[in-house]
């Protein structure tokens, strides 16, 4: 019988993974976006999704952001916000030739991912992207630089037939929401084939991935259960479900939001651990503790992991507002 507020109310433990939800990189391209719309008033144009998250953009939308692919479709006098995934360098180069006031919300460590490449470029390297096609990071990574100077892998079968024009002159870089994991074995692939390849002088991961990725398969490996709030399209939180069950989660399921729980899912569930991508706010978490909480007798215990600190400032026209 699946529970409901009625029903008998038998015990389930919450695990509550630690860290979750907003990153640093998340947290500043929203408030770019916030700010933006206080200093200069309704409507701000924000060019794809802010980050990859339903209620975010619906709560910004309704605040007046109003969201679009391509920078055609915004007016010249009004400004646009280019989202946290980072942009090729078209993009701003047309925003400059048709005079519009733009805002980079870039997250920084992706930038530095871009700067990366932009090195390796500089020094004559082919330069290999490890990360998925169609997203927007690796489309505005690879639009750093000229087409043919960024080869994209997805999986260890392509490192494994990849044909670089020059052995001896390769370099990578990585999306920075990729799974730790699949990404070392397309590492070794690649490492195997040719053993010179350099590392790069930090890990393009991001911090907040790799701190997510350990908390959920420390809370995974005692939860029959997983359940992660992310959205579809959101990289990190997709990779958390593949990492929930690899970590020996019986269950691992994606929802938007607390209503998008099956209830059948908790059917012979005692342990339930709760996680969120870098771009899922903090209200959908104490939402679905509290969805959980109602039908069931719940104690709830929060992961000793990593406590970020880390805080990115905002552009200097948005900072002195």
């Amino acid at each position: 019988m699946t529970p409901t507020p009625s029903s008998p109310r038998r015990p389930i433990r919450i695990r509550l993974a630690t860290p979750r939800g907003f990153c640093a990189g998340v947290d500043r391209a929203i408030q770019i976006v916030e700010r933006a719309l206080e200093k200069y008033g309704a409507p701000v144009y924000v060019r794809h999704e802010i980050v990859h998250n339903r209620h975010v953009v619906e709560r910004l939308r309704a605040m007046g952001a109003v969201f679009v692919e391509e920078l055609d479709e915004c007016p010249a006098d009004r400004p646009v916000v280019f989202s946290a995934h980072g942009v090729p360098k078209a993009v701003p180069a047309e925003a400059r030739t048709r005079g519009l006031f733009f805002l980079d919300a870039t997250c920084p460590l992706v930038s530095k991912v871009h700067v990366e490449a932009e090195r390796h470029f500089a020094a004559g390297r082919q330069i290999v992207l490890i990360g998925h096609a169609g997203h927007p990071e690796v489309e505005g990574t690879m639009g750093q630089l000229p087409d043919g100077a960024v080869s994209l892998i997805e999986t260890p079968e392509d490192a494994k037939r990849f044909q670089p024009r020059d052995p001896e002159r390769l370099a990578y870089v990585t999306q920075t929401t990729l799974s730790l994991d699949d990404t070392a074995e397309i590492i070794g692939v690649l490492k195997r084939r040719f053993p010179g390849l350099p590392d790069p002088h930090k890990e393009d991961i991001c911090y907040a991935t790799t701190n997510r990725q350990e908390a959920v398969k420390r809370v995974a490996a005692e939860s029959d259960l997983v359940l992660v709030i992310g959205s579809p399209n959101s990289s990190n939180s997709v990779r958390l479900v593949e990492v929930a069950r690899r970590a020996g989660a019986k269950a691992a399921r994606l929802v938007d939001d607390a209503d998008a729980v099956d209830w059948s899912w908790f059917q012979g569930v005692s342990t339930v651990g709760v996680t969120a991508g870098a771009s899922a706010p903090e209200p959908l978490i104490a939402a679905l503790v509290a969805a959980i909480a109602e039908r069931f007798d719940t104690e709830v215990t929060e992961d000793s992991g990593e406590r970020e600190t880390v805080t990115f400032k905002l552009p200097r026209v948005l900072a002195e507002a």
